[in-house]
């Protein structure tokens, strides 16, 4: 069975959207990425009307078993905090309406997942992505390449599967409690990002 994943890198002004098909092996296969654009010269309502227009099309027209959005941070300046938890609401609250399951994953889960490192810019990122999905060219903007790298991360983490759309039953283990030794180095990594996400919600 193969696992369809929207994945979104939310945001006001620059919103990514990405579609991957990942098989139990762990393929993945692009089907489709963009970018959803506002201005900050818009008002705040027209500007999440945007977003949630087009997430609303991506969700009918592809219609994915899971969502994977990025967790937002609190390092970022409040204006952007606002900006991003805004866009990821209306993104949220539109695969709820339709039963779709959400997942949100840190952006040091997603480098651990597709570089390797939790530490990882975002050329690496790109650079993966685009190896990862067998793409002739990298996709652009780097908001694209995110959302896609999430959409991956997701189908990986879960183990791939329509039946594992929600679950996370077959996630990597924590750094406390998995043996390093017999993990991969992208797996200590994601490990490790994992339990940095964790005590940082406490």
């Amino acid at each position: 069975m193969t696992l369809r994943v929207l994945g979104v890198d939310p945001g006001l002004t620059r919103c990514g959207i990405g579609v991957v098909d990942v098989e139990r092996n762990r393929r993945a296969t692009m089907v489709d990425f963009g970018v959803v654009g506002t201005s900050p010269e818009e008002s705040l309502d027209q500007r999440l009307l945007v977003i949630a227009t087009a997430i609303d099309e991506w969700l009918d027209k592809y219609q994915p078993q899971v969502l994977a959005v990025e967790r937002v941070f609190s390092q970022l300046n409040v204006s952007t905090v606002m900006g991003v938890a805004q866009a990821s609401g209306v993104v949220i609250a539109a695969a709820a309406r339709r039963g779709i399951p959400v997942a949100l994953h840190t952006p040091s889960e997603v480098k651990a997942a597709v570089t390797g490192s939790g530490t990882s810019n975002k050329d690496a990122v790109t650079k993966l992505v685009t190896k990862i999905l067998r793409l002739d060219a990298p996709p652009r903007p780097a908001d694209a390449a995110d959302a896609l790298a999430l959409a991956i991360t997701h189908a990986w983490r879960s183990g791939g599967g329509v039946a594992a759309a929600g679950a996370a039953s077959a996630r990597i283990p924590t750094a406390a409690a998995a043996s390093r030794s017999a993990l991969t180095p992208a797996q200590r990594a994601w490990a490790d990002a994992e339990l940095k996400a964790r005590r940082a919600a406490k």
